[in-house]
């Protein structure tokens, strides 16, 4: 090995679950190391263009989501543009005020929202390691005490009490050998253009959001525009991520062919993309099997080992509580898992793989792994009702009954 460290929790992935979770152990005073396999924080929220931060409140004008989910939707737009609409707490289930647009949610520059990404996690003390690959699990046996990680310094190891794998596609809990589930994707493309017209439109707009113009190409979550004849794809695969990219981007060059030859206005000269996703946009990969397990058919319900909840970002009303054990895998000590590979089915996995519920589990674990390490205990046996208080004291719900208190 070339080089070693030491810390009290390393976080491998720094979406918005893992920047939640480091900011969490960092500002409790853990010695705390972020690991980035890129060189931009956010995750498919700005590397990957998905450059909408959806919403934390129920579409009935209910707030559900609170804490450093909450506080990463205000540093999205802290260096401009997008603002949460003013009158979100009035949207109806009928009325022209249901869409997200009219939720506790807003759109966000990526490159704006890395910018003050990186400015929390430095304030906050979080040492960061960009452009570093995390290799391998190192293992005593059932207990994850580390990552081989490998960047242009060499092949590493850094050494943490507690990991919290949050890779989007489990890969820490997969080859530490967590059981875990995987899922195929539709074929899409989400990227940023630009054109005459926009900027034209967007002269009289009072703020800049309206620049923002986003292409979304192939099918939707649940399949709607997905190209005729094309498989579906699995993220775990190398072959087939390649595959997934490289057809994605020749959708985009058909929609440019077909909408430049249409005319003037949308000639090669007044319309074009500005900017790809540097990431495979897949929806769901590989999540693990936990110990508790966020069910489809539990919206609406009460859990007794509830640690947060979060809205249906599709619709109107319905709620999740997330039950404790959906973040901590099964076979496997010292490792917490979060994002969007967290354990949930079918379309509980819909309503928990997107960014605020990602950010939620991202702090969670973050307060766990500080409970675990003041009580010198892993974190799977930290007591279910003192994770509950120290959220709650933090202003956090955990069932559905506090929602309408906070």
């Amino acid at each position: 090995m070339d080089f070693e460290r030491a810390y009290d929790v390393v976080v491998a992935g720094a979406g918005v679950a893992g920047v939640a979770a480091a900011l969490e152990c960092a500002r409790a005073g853990l010695r705390t190391a972020l690991i980035e396999k890129t060189v931009l924080i956010g995750g498919l929220a700005t590397t990957g263009l998905v450059n909408f931060y959806l919403p934390l409140c129920d579409g009935l004008g209910h707030q559900v989501i609170y804490g450093i989910a909450e506080e990463l939707l205000h540093l999205s737009i802290k260096y401009g543009p997008g603002d949460v609409p003013e009158g979100w707490r009035h949207g109806t289930p009928t009325g022209p005020d249901h869409g997200r647009g009219w939720r506790f949610s807003t759109p966000f520059s990526p490159a704006s929202f890395v910018l003050a990404l990186d400015e929390a996690l430095v304030d906050a003390g979080v040492r960061i390691w960009l452009d570093t690959l995390v290799c391998a699990p190192v293992m005593e046996g059932r207990e994850l005490v580390g990552l081989e990680v490998e960047n242009k310094s060499g092949r590493g190891r850094l050494l943490a009490a507690t990991v919290i794998d949050a890779t989007g596609d489990a890969d820490v809990a997969y080859r530490a050998g967590a059981a875990c589930v995987e899922a195929d994707n539709w074929l899409s493309l989400w990227a940023l253009q630009t054109s005459l017209a926009r900027a034209r439109a967007a002269a009289a707009d009072p703020g800049g959001a309206s620049l923002l113009d986003g292409v979304r190409l192939g099918g939707s979550a649940t399949g709607e525009g997905h190209p005729e004849g094309e498989p579906k794809r699995h993220g775990t695969d190398g072959a087939q991520v390649s595959a997934f990219v490289l057809e994605g981007r020749r959708l985009m060059r058909d929609h440019y062919r077909m909408r430049q030859a249409a005319g003037e206005e949308t000639n090669r000269h007044h319309l074009f993309p500005i900017t790809l996703p540097a990431m495979a946009q897949f929806r769901t990969t590989r999540r693990i099997e936990g110990i508790e397990t966020v069910r489809a058919d539990d919206a609406d319900v009460s859990l007794p080992t509830a640690v947060g909840v979060v809205p249906d970002w599709r619709r109107p009303g319905p709620v999740w509580e997330i039950p404790y054990g959906a973040i901590v895998p099964q076979g496997v000590q010292r490792l917490l898992v979060v994002g969007r590979c967290i354990s949930a089915d079918r379309e509980a996995w819909e309503v928990t793989r997107v960014i605020p519920p990602a950010a939620l589990a991202g702090q969670v674990a973050g307060v766990v792994t500080t409970l675990a390490l003041r009580g010198d205990r892993l974190p799977a046996d930290v007591p279910v009702h003192d994770i509950q208080a120290a959220l709650l004291s933090k202003g956090m719900p955990v069932h559905r009954s506090d929602i309408m208190t906070f």
